[in-house]
């Protein structure tokens, strides 16, 4: 395929607006809790039936109160990424500190927990003097 055929389809793609299963952000946004709850998948359908508790109420009104610029930190990874959300900014405790998340429209749906992880990758160096019966012998210089 030539290169500037491919740039083409690149440039298609990027282009493209994000939908929530064929809604529209500016849609999402003025949908209430009960369309949005229509629209979305059984699991998120389900904790919004059953409503939020307190904790997760009492976020979700700070996140309406405070102003757009302001980070709002929260230690309830439970909470769903609403559409009203989207653009603003986020602090997830994960356990140890707080990461800053940037809602965006793909995270419709989701859980603020996801985007913050709680477990970290350890990378191992090589065995080190006593690590194996072999490096007894090792000459330590």
């Amino acid at each position: 395929m030539p290169k500037a055929r491919r740039a083409k389809k690149v440039e298609a793609r990027r282009k493209r607006e994000f939908t929530y299963r064929g809604v529209g952000v500016a849609e999402l946004q003025a949908m209430s809790l009960e369309d949005f709850a229509k629209i979305v998948t059984a699991r998120v359908r389900r904790s919004i039936r059953r409503g939020f508790n307190t904790e997760t109420t009492r976020f979700f009104e700070r996140m309406r109160s405070s102003p757009k610029e302001k980070v709002v930190r929260t230690h309830c990874r439970d909470a769903l990424v609403l559409p009203e959300h989207i653009g603003r900014r986020v602090a997830v405790h994960n356990g140890k500190e707080f990461k800053e998340v940037e809602v965006r429209p793909e995270m419709i749906g989701h859980y603020y927990g996801e985007f913050a992880l709680t477990r970290r990758f350890e990378k191992h160096s090589g065995p080190g003097v006593g690590a194996t019966r072999s490096s007894k012998f090792m000459p330590l210089k």
